[in-house]
């Protein structure tokens, strides 16, 4: 018997299924700033700075940069999380205030 595979993209065809020809020079030249409202987005294309899948589509806060990624503050339950998510992962949340 083969034992199953537990990686960390297991499970995940359909969540990090990606559209044909997408424009990713975009996305990799990304800017935050500190306490903005980003959501996670798996670019499924770039492994390096990718966030575990459970944490597709959650919301967090930038609190600081390091080198080329983001530090984010989010919950996850009841539990307060840090992740390090490089830009190409996160996608920018418009606040309704003006």
């Amino acid at each position: 018997m083969v034992k199953n595979s537990k990686g960390l993209r297991r499970g995940t065809r359909s969540k990090l299924k990606k559209k044909y020809k997408e424009n990713l020079v975009v996305k990799f030249a990304r800017e935050f700033n500190i306490d903005d409202s980003v959501a996670i987005k798996i670019e499924p294309s770039s492994h390096r700075g990718m966030p575990h899948p459970r944490f597709q589509g959650h919301v967090g806060k930038v609190a600081d940069k390091r080198g080329r990624a983001y530090v984010l503050h989010l919950n996850d339950g009841k539990v307060k999380k840090k992740l390090i998510v490089t830009p190409e992962h996160l996608k920018k949340i418009e606040s309704g205030k003006k």
